[in-house]
């Protein structure tokens, strides 16, 4: 049914312009000193507006970890949405995707509308994975707006801070927008004022052919003073989705220029570009284009019924994760997908989720999540009587951060639940 537009209309919370949950709860640090506090709370401001066209995490590895059955009720962080579309591969029975970025939300209701009423896999493969054509906005108009629900086309046909419509970005390329979009766009500029270009990598015959760029082209960038004092600086990687409690954590005791150094390592080399669509938006600001390009799953043609036909069973809400779980029945959920958001937590809130992951989690319950250091961070901080009633799964762990193509955390984690 077409939804009417009206400006009286009430607006649930899981709309993206409804109470807002606050970001900067989520963020700020009240043991930090003055400085530290400023950085966190110019993060969650930056965080307000969209951060990921796409999201950064392999959804191959998420679902081999996850081991969706037919029964097998999701929640999930949204992020970006492409993971959530794509586990619906997988077959499960229910998906909740929850996020506090309103943009995120709003892209994630998009994406749903998009999979259930543009005409074909011609029209969604168009809108998604090239994202830069002027005909998009043609099919917006005629297939995907009449059945937004208000707040969310109102976000989509309302300007940025640069006073662009947001839908404007399927026209010229969505995934060169957001925090990370600008990012990458940032790192390709600077890339040039040193002589380099970034999207050489995509022309290698092969992996050794890959290491060759990355050695001689790529990875003399970090040795520059410039860099190495840039990637020092905590605002500089914001762009990442990082904010300063992560920068900490994911630099330790190195310099940044050498962590991200070794992440671009892997990004550039340790998988064949033609298989790697994170090496595709890194190096060339998209995906790869024709029939062989690497898509996420949600985007690739075989998957195309599937995704359609199951496009009801997700819900995008916008809530935070621990207040969506309390509102959770017992033993109710099978599989958690958290991300990075734990790398932002602090001990209280850190227990106050497992808490609620551990009552409302179904026997054989797994939940799985990223970190931007390698070990997990839950032992000495989760309380033990908890944390004792999980299996961490170390070997699949490790193998699963060897082979998760986005390169970019230190850890890929894997917890069961014993009962």
């Amino acid at each position: 049914m077409v939804m009417k537009r009206s400006a009286k209309r009430a607006r649930p919370a899981d709309h993206p312009v409804s109470g807002r949950p606050p970001i900067a709860g989520a963020v700020v640090r009240r043991t930090a000193g003055l400085g530290g506090r400023m950085l966190d709370h110019a993060f969650a401001f930056a965080f307000r507006g969209l951060v990921y066209a796409q999201i950064w995490e392999d959804p191959e590895i998420d679902m081999e970890a996850l081991d969706i059955r037919p029964d097998s009720r999701i929640v999930a962080i949204a992020s970006g949405g492409c993971n959530v579309l794509s586990y619906l591969v997988a077959d499960p029975a229910q998906i909740t995707a929850v996020d506090l970025n309103t943009a995120h939300v709003a892209l994630g209701k998009l994406k749903l509308a998009s999979a259930q009423h543009l005409p074909d896999y011609g029209h969604f493969r168009r809108f998604f994975a090239d994202a830069d054509r002027p005909t998009n906005l043609v099919a917006y108009r005629a297939y995907v707006a009449p059945y937004l629900d208000e707040p969310t086309r109102r976000y989509w046909e309302g300007r940025d801070l640069t006073l662009r419509r947001r839908i404007g970005g399927f026209r010229k390329g969505i995934y060169k927008r957001g925090l990370l979009g600008g990012f990458i766009g940032m790192a390709h500029l600077l890339a040039r004022i040193y002589r380099i270009d970034l999207k050489a990598i995509l022309d290698a015959p092969d992996q050794a052919g890959q290491r060759r760029v990355f050695e001689t082209q790529l990875a003399p960038l970090f040795d520059r003073k410039f860099v190495r004092w840039l990637t020092d600086q905590p605002a500089a990687l914001f762009g990442l989705g990082i904010p300063p409690a992560q920068f900490d954590a994911l630099a330790g005791d190195e310099k940044m220029a050498e962590v991200l150094r070794r992440r671009l390592e892997k990004l550039a080399c340790d998988f064949a570009v033609e298989d790697n669509y994170f090496a595709w938006q890194a190096f060339s600001r998209g995906y790869g284009r024709g029939a062989g390009a690497s898509l996420p799953p949600y985007l690739q043609e075989s998957n195309w019924p599937a995704v359609r036909n199951r496009v009801g069973r997700v819900t995008v809400r916008h809530a935070n994760l621990t207040d969506h779980l309390a509102g959770q029945d017992d033993r109710s959920i099978d599989r958690y997908v958290l991300l990075d958001a734990q790398d932002w937590m602090n001990d209280g809130q850190l227990n106050a989720l497992w808490a609620q992951i551990t009552r409302t989690a179904r026997p054989g319950a797994r939940v799985l999540f990223r970190t931007a250091a390698e070990p997990s961070l839950l032992p000495g901080r989760v309380a033990d009587a908890v944390l004792a009633r999980w299996t961490y799964h170390a070997d699949a762990s490790a193998d699963y951060t060897r082979r998760d193509r986005s390169a970019i955390y230190g850890g890929v984690h894997l917890y069961e639940f014993a009962g």
